[in-house]
């Protein structure tokens, strides 16, 4: 009798035992507290819209321009430009809207492009997708820090885009050295947004004069491509006609300064750009800058070149 006892009290104590281990466990999965999508839109100082990642064929206007959206105390910020990218407003850009979060809803009052509303999903631990209902379009963004976050990579895999944000590029400089050609003559070049998204011009006319009265002499198409083994370093062609394209090795010196190297006749030409187009927001916050609405960036890979052999200047 006295062994029967023995193993009813080790029975039941042992019982009580896994019931409080049990309610101690669920209670900690219960009780656990869970992000707010405050807390997660704030959790990183930049993200990264990964436009080739888009999923849908529609658009939502103020992410297929930005580099980069931020969202700080209800507040919307973007990186919508190549030039400055990094610098402007401390690495997040510029004011471009607010937002409100609630659950898992953002809704986004731009303020060019008025609102839009997306459902948020958490993809991984740094990825999230706003899904916009009234489109039927995903945008994918990859968030960081901006300590960590790498503008030169951004700025170079986006050249085309820098190209576009002056109204035209002046020639200022001409090596001495280097064989007499025709684009010796080319004074101006313009990188054309929206379309196709790779058309340029050019004009002959004398240097110094103002933008808005320059004659276009040449429409064509222009291609920015890679060189294998430098991220640094990028091609440009300029297609004047179906026989006689302009290749250049392109270096981008400041954000208003490129250099051109013509390997064909191993000429150095720099260009500065002219009337710098910010692509930001409502008319009573421009203070006099240009508004464009019409950029906006594409699923696009350039093509990669293989450096050709003794045509760099030593």
């Amino acid at each position: 009798m006295k062994t029967l006892k023995i193993l009813l009290s080790f029975a039941l104590t042992a019982t009580l035992f896994t019931s409080c281990y049990t309610e101690v466990v669920v209670d900690d999965i219960i009780d656990e507290p869970r992000i707010s999508l405050n807390q997660l839109l704030g959790s990183y100082d930049l993200w990264y819209v990964d436009i080739n990642s888009t999923v849908g064929f529609g658009e939502t206007p103020f992410l297929q321009k930005a580099f980069t959206v931020s969202f700080l105390n209800g507040v919307v910020y973007a990186n919508n430009n190549i030039a400055g990218l990094g610098a402007n407003g401390d690495g997040f850009g510029i004011d471009v809207g607010n937002y409100d979060a609630y659950e898992m809803i953002l809704d986004v009052q731009h303020d060019i492009d008025g609102f839009s509303t997306f459902d948020v999903y958490e993809v991984d631990f740094n990825t999230i997708e706003l899904y916009n209902p009234n489109n039927d379009t995903s945008y994918f963004l990859d968030g960081y820090q901006r300590n960590n976050f790498d503008y030169d990579f951004v700025f170079y895999d986006n050249i085309h885009y820098f190209l576009q944000e002056y109204e035209a590029w002046e020639k200022t400089y001409t090596s001495e050295f280097g064989v007499l050609n025709e684009f010796d003559n080319e004074n101006y070049l313009q990188f054309l947004a929206g379309g196709n998204d790779s058309t340029f011009r050019s004009s002959q006319d004398d240097t110094g004069m103002n933008v808005n009265n320059l004659l276009w002499d040449y429409t064509g198409i222009y291609g920015v491509g890679d060189i294998s083994g430098n991220n640094l370093l990028k091609t440009l062609t300029l297609d004047y006609d179906s026989l006689d394209n302009e290749f250049f090795e392109l270096t981008v010196i400041n954000d208003s300064k490129i250099e051109l190297f013509h390997p064909t006749s191993e000429t150095v030409y720099e260009f500065v750009g002219r009337g710098y187009i910010q692509y930001l927001k409502s008319d009573s916050k421009t203070k006099g800058k240009k508004v464009q609405k019409d950029k906006k960036r594409k699923f696009r890979k350039d093509r990669v070149v293989n450096p050709r052999e003794n045509t760099r200047r030593a």
